[in-house]
């Protein structure tokens, strides 16, 4: 663990060392079903208030071959509720397209946007899964932002989510 020393008003103060990267990895389970079509997916950081503090990941269908996938967000109604209508995609760094079954890594780093501007305090990152002819599933895990390195949380979904992680990369 690397140790932050910084100069305080009652002398040399150590602190750990805030991580690099978050990185978040979400499993997307191969499910048996007789019509199966990738989930729409979105993760963002919610306040105490449940407002959206950071849009961190949207995918869905952008080779849509009529131009209308983004037509399907709304699907992510919590998300779409709180802060998709009001986002204009494609947005370059956000969004990308949807995901087979299996395990996908997003990382992003602490000094870019979304969360440079990011005030520290208690958020909820919240992952959210729609599929068409399928569910929806939601999963919330808490978190203090700024994240400490060694910082490694965990949830597990239930049907349209396996687990998904967030831990620190340095």
């Amino acid at each position: 663990m690397r140790i932050l020393l910084s100069f305080g008003l009652t002398g040399l103060v150590a602190a750990p060392a805030l991580a690099g990267d978050m990185e978040i990895s979400i499993e997307i389970p191969k499910l048996d079903v007789a019509e199966y079509h990738k989930p729409y997916l979105a993760v963002w950081l919610e306040g105490p208030d449940q407002k959206v503090a950071a849009n961190l990941v949207v995918w869905y269908d952008v080779a849509n071959p009529k131009q209308e996938g983004d037509k399907w967000l709304k699907d992510l109604r919590q998300w779409w509720r709180r802060a998709g209508r009001s986002l204009k995609v494609p947005a370059d760094g956000l969004t990308s397209a949807t995901r087979a079954p299996g395990g996908h890594a997003v990382s992003i780093a602490a000094d870019s946007a979304p969360l440079k501007d990011l005030a520290p305090g208690t958020y909820d990152l919240v992952v959210e899964a729609a599929r068409e002819v399928g569910g929806r599933e939601v999963l919330r895990i808490p978190i203090a932002w700024p994240l400490a390195e060694g910082t490694a949380l965990n949830a597990k979904g239930e049907h349209e989510l396996g687990a998904v992680a967030v831990k620190v990369k340095p």
